[in-house]
């Protein structure tokens, strides 16, 4: 076990470490008289739910408010209509889904009351508490989330090495754990086939992976209502990874405006080279076979509790404050005392607007409510000193008898008093330098458009809001500011106040339109919607979860027949074919695609000997690199050694490749003697007096099949059979040079057939950019040429039409069967996107009523492909090439037949 100061990567150690600790606080418990639904028996009975899905709401807190009775004597509860969740529940069918929801309480229950306190809260409102303990609570919440997460999301980077924001272990730990106990709690509520979960915000980061490791199919969901820094900014973050892939093992996750949601994207791509579709309006993310959605989607508010609440008592409030105001110009400020809502700035723009226009004092006033801080800080303190300092000095400059310039509310606002203060403002202003929606423009309007004095035609409302928050964006008749700039504050301030009445009832009337129909049930309706259409099919997903720890754990979702390759009932089948085709990728499947040196080593040449040695066998490698190359390293005019090895540093005859030539001590080529031999320009080789080489009949498919030789004694063809036609390259070259020279990290990669612009060196965001430039440029220029521009792997390839290997398969298919060789034994294996194209001509003829053909269509590693079968890395190719390469020549079989049961594409 690692000491607290430790990183913890295993999630199993993590969760060991902590134990259960004893929950110390609370008091004596009795219940109100609330009103109780019928009691159940089981949180999981399923008799209660009438066959509804349920949606499980996931929040910090739950929406509900706890307190103790007046003589301290029980517990009461009550809906928290202020929670955003609890107005979610309005945009949920009920007649369709149940809604439950799991969280914390705002209070410490005591350990012995906690069983009395769930099933209360079940019973009355079908909250699921956790009870995390004040001191996991303390560095959970105070210390974690709000000292060193919620900075970091707002941009914020901790330079003092005195600094609370600066990453701390033993904080990341608690995060951990309470999430951890989080996901424990869900576990006991959640029906993996008809359940959906949906998490709430920047508290919860890491469940998304905790959750994913219980429930492989979980239909999960995530919506953040903060920020999402730049790439920049994330990257800085200890536990960068961590938080990134947990965030990518949900099905959907949401974001209030498309910068937020384009840092995400940005990180995904810089970070785990991730990149993004857009398709009839929603963006995916491929994800190890799962289709992630990213939407775009601001929050709302409940008009009608706003309109509804113009009772009695918020018309008498609105009365006495029309009258404390007469006359004067009311500007609206609501804010929490936090470091980000730019109080302090808003401050000195009415102070820099008093000083530049004399006329306005006296008559302009701004109102600002002040919430408490949700939590403690030395720079909160220092924030709180100077706003008071900065107000204080406003009204000492120019107050006049009654007349005060700022009005500072410090103290708790009811519903009906906020409703009547917006009623009465003529401006809202918000200056927040960073926040993630923030409803208070959207209250403003709803509370201006109920004032039920005021005519339709002269209902008029004014915003001047922050450009840097969420909402600013769906507002286009406010005017925005940049809170850092004073001046420009002051000065929409200024227009805000002398804008006539017709213009800001025109702006009013566009607001309103858009807050009452972008409601907060809208928002959640959208998200429900988008989430169940991405979830429809996961009952039917079949799912590996690989990696332990949070920073390598992922899902991955394959197809429902997709599994590992056996070798058994491969070599059995092989055993029984007449006519055996081999098709082979070189890169990544015959050799590893990071080596160093990618030339064969003495056992892949030994391999293919083998394979190529069996008469009833066709062997074809079918890879992008060049025919040159190809044809050097499998020269058939060559011996292969692994017993004397050359001196690497040894200089080597130029322009002469090696000799290889192999001994066989049986017709199977079992047990071969393998001898080495470089020939001299002077002396002739060996070779030339022995018995033909194997690779004699290796096929070679070169420039992903552009290029195509039967034997080694043919001549090599390219896909039109004639003449090839490349004076397009002419064209092509210099503008694909020009884009090299102005991005850096990019290269050019110049074949025969084609040209390849590769860029995964470059900036990934400037080297998209370049590529869609690129694309765009070439399919004009080329529009008339027999040519395809693609796109794909951080390359952009000019390739003349039709050149794939799965067209390069169909020819060898072709010819086979036209010489009366059609195969009844077919294994093909490659690794990339370009080998897809060959596992779909493998689709071809395991379908086709022409062949009857035991097919092997095998990708190497587990990862989404149109391929059956996988196998885990180029070791498990080489040992079953390797097996079958060694099994006896059999000269007498007929052909296979169909086994009814065989080894067919399922």
């Amino acid at each position: 076990m690692q000491s607290s100061s430790g990183s913890y990567r295993n999630l199993q150690a993590l969760a060991e470490g902590f134990g259960g600790d004893a929950l110390t606080e609370g008091g004596p418990l009795s219940f109100g008289d609330s009103k109780r639904k019928p009691s159940r028996n089981s949180i999981d009975s399923q008799e209660g739910r009438n066959g509804k899905s349920r949606f499980i709401f996931v929040s910090n807190h739950l929406p509900v408010r706890c307190s103790r009775s007046a003589d301290d004597s029980c517990w009461e509860f009550a809906w928290d209509d202020d929670a955003l969740i609890a107005q979610a529940k309005g945009g949920i069918d009920e007649e369709e889904h149940e809604v439950l929801y799991v969280g914390c309480l705002s209070v410490e229950i005591d350990s012995h009351e906690q069983e009395m306190v769930a099933l209360e809260l079940f019973t009355t409102f079908n909250c699921f508490p956790v009870f995390l303990g004040s001191d996991l609570k303390d560095r959970y919440y105070k210390g974690f989330c709000k000292q060193q997460l919620w900075p970091m999301l707002h941009y914020w980077l901790p330079l003092s090495p005195n600094s609370a924001s600066r990453f701390d272990p033993d904080l990341w730990q608690a995060y951990v754990k309470a999430n951890k106990m989080f996901s424990d709690k869900l576990v006991e509520v959640i029906s993996m086939d008809d359940d959906f979960v949906w998490i709430h915000d920047y508290h919860l980061l890491v469940l998304p992976s905790l959750l994913r490791k219980r429930f492989h199919r979980l239909r999960c969901g995530l919506f953040l209502h903060s920020p999402f820094p730049s790439s920049e900014i994330w990257r800085t973050f200890p536990k960068r990874e961590e938080l990134l892939r947990s965030l990518l093992n949900v099905d959907l996750i949401g974001f209030h405006t498309f910068d937020y949601a384009r840092h995400f994207l940005s990180c995904c791509s810089r970070m785990l080279g991730l990149e993004h579709v857009t398709s009839r309006g929603s963006i995916m993310i491929e994800y190890y076979g799962r289709d992630i959605g990213v939407k775009i989607m601001p929050t709302g508010v409940n008009p009608d509790r706003f309109l509804d609440s113009f009772g009695d008592d918020t018309l008498w409030r609105r009365e006495e404050l029309m009258n404390q105001f007469q006359g004067q110009m009311v500007l609206i400020g609501v804010d929490d005392m936090d470091l980000f809502k730019g109080i302090e700035l808003k401050l000195m723009a009415v102070e820099r607007v008093l000083d530049h226009h004399p006329e306005w004092r006296g008559k302009l006033v701004l109102i600002q409510v002040t919430n408490a801080p949700r939590s403690s800080s030395k720079d909160i303190t220092e924030l709180h000193d100077f706003v008071l300092s900065v107000a204080d000095r406003i009204n000492k400059k120019y107050s006049r008898g009654s007349y005060m310039p700022v009005v500072w509310v410090e103290r708790p606002v009811s519903l009906c008093e906020k409703i009547a203060l917006y009623s009465i403002a003529d401006v809202a202003v918000v200056t927040a330098t960073r926040d993630g929606m923030n409803l208070v423009p959207y209250e403003y309007i709803v509370c201006r458009q109920g004032a039920p004095d005021i005519p339709a035609e002269q209902k008029a409302s004014m915003l001047v809001v922050s450009e840097f928050v969420g909402c600013s964006p769906s507002l286009s008749g406010a005017i925005r500011v940049n809170p850092w700039n004073v001046d420009s504050v002051a000065d929409g301030i200024y227009s805000a106040i002398k804008m006539p009445l017709h213009d800001r009832h025109l702006r009013h009337a566009k607001h309103w339109r858009y807050v009452s129909t972008h409601t907060a049930a809208f928002w959640v309706k959208s998200f429900v919607s988008d989430m169940q259409r991405l979830t429809r099919r996961h009952t039917a997903m079949k799912c590996y979860g690989l990696g332990l720890g949070l920073d390598t754990f992922r899902i991955v979702s394959l197809g429902e027949n997709f599994r590992r390759l056996d070798p058994i009932s491969v070599m059995n089948t092989y055993s029984r074919a007449s006519k055996r085709l081999l098709l082979l990728d070189y890169d990544g499947t015959l050799v590893d695609q990071t080596a160093i040196d990618n030339k064969p080593n003495a056992e892949v040449l030994k391999m293919v000997q083998g394979l190529c040695a069996d008469p009833n066998n066709f062997v074809f490698i079918i890879s992008g690199r060049a025919r040159t190359e190809l044809s050097h390293w499998f020269d058939p005019s060559a011996t292969v050694t692994d017993t004397e090895p050359q001196d690497s540093e040894a200089p080597q005859p130029q322009h002469q490749p090696p000799a290889y030539q192999a001994e066989s001590t049986g017709p199977s080529g079992a047990g071969e003697t393998l001898h080495a031999q470089i020939p001299s320009p002077s002396h002739p080789s060996t070779s030339q007096q022995s018995a033909p080489n194997p690779l004699e009949r290796l096929g070679l498919a070169a420039e992903h099949g552009y290029f195509l030789r039967y034997q080694a004694s043919q001549e090599w063809e390219n896909q039109s059979g004639g003449h090839a036609d490349l004076g397009w390259k002419d064209m092509v070259i210099p503008i694909l040079e020009m884009y090299t020279e102005s991005t850096d990290g990019s290269y050019l990669d110049v074949k025969e057939s084609a040209l390849v612009w590769h860029y995964k060196d470059a900036d990934p965001d400037f080297g998209r950019w370049q590529a869609k430039e690129l694309l765009d440029h070439l399919e004009g220029m080329l529009s008339n040429e027999a040519v395809v521009v693609t796109v794909g792997q951080a390359i952009v390839e000019v390739k003349p039409q039709g050149a794939s290997k799965g067209a390069a398969v169909d020819r060898i298919l072709k010819k086979l069967a036209d010489e009366g060789n059609a195969p009844d034994f077919v294994l093909c294996i490659g690794d990339d996107r370009s080998d897809e194209d060959m596992f779909t001509a493998m689709e071809h003829v395991t379908f086709s009523p022409h062949l009857t053909t035991e097919v092997f269509a095998c990708t190497v590693g587990q990862k989404p492909s149109k391929a059956p079968f996988y196998m885990n890395d180029t070791a498990d190719v080489a040992s079953l090439l390797a097996r079958l390469s060694e099994m006896p020549h059999n000269r007498q079989v007929g052909r296979l037949k169909p086994s009814g049961k065989g080894m067919r594409r399922v």
